[in-house]
């Protein structure tokens, strides 16, 4: 068993696992973090997507060990208390999601994509980048709507709120 220390959600934590436990498992298994998802098991679905040291990372593909030290965000951790982070309520406002089992993954590409391009997105942009993440209910028409509209509000929103929801 190895020992793992790692701040998630601004809170740090420490647990133990054996060498070959995942990311993922660490989170929902260890921490009870359950908001991330384990969708294909092979990395190509990215409901287990996660922010680590502050980039979009799919919690499968990572060992927990392999995160020790790390900042991980999860999806339990975007929101400002009870205020929903901009892309969590541009989701429910247009409706970016159905079943749910892809959204917190979704939500979590959506917020570094966001970041990463300063809020300037089109919409062939936010299709390329939500390449890695698989929804079998939407068709993804609503998803790119809401990416689009959290990347418009997150624009204009003033930058000390933005570091806060990141």
């Amino acid at each position: 068993m190895t020992e793992i220390s790692l701040v998630v959600n601004g809170r740090a934590v420490k647990g133990q696992a054996e060498g070959r436990v995942l990311l993922v498992q660490f989170l929902r298994e260890t921490l009870g973090l359950t908001g991330t998802h384990v969708g294909c098991d092979t990395s190509q679905c990215g409901a287990c997507v996660v922010h680590v040291d502050g980039r979009a990372v799919k919690s499968c593909t990572m060992l927990a060990a392999q995160a020790d030290g790390s900042q991980i965000t999860t999806i339990e951790g975007i929101a400002r208390g009870q205020d929903l982070h901009p892309v969590q309520a541009a989701f429910r406002e247009h409706h970016g999601l159905q079943c749910g089992y892809c959204t917190p993954g979704m939500i979590m590409t959506a917020v570094d994509m966001i970041r990463r391009h300063d809020g300037v997105l089109d919409e062939k942009t936010v299709r390329d980048e939500l390449d890695g993440n698989i929804c079998r209910c939407t068709g993804y028409h609503n998803i790119v709507k809401a990416v689009l509209a959290a990347a418009e509000a997150m624009r204009v929103e003033p930058a000390s709120q933005r570091v806060a929801a990141e």
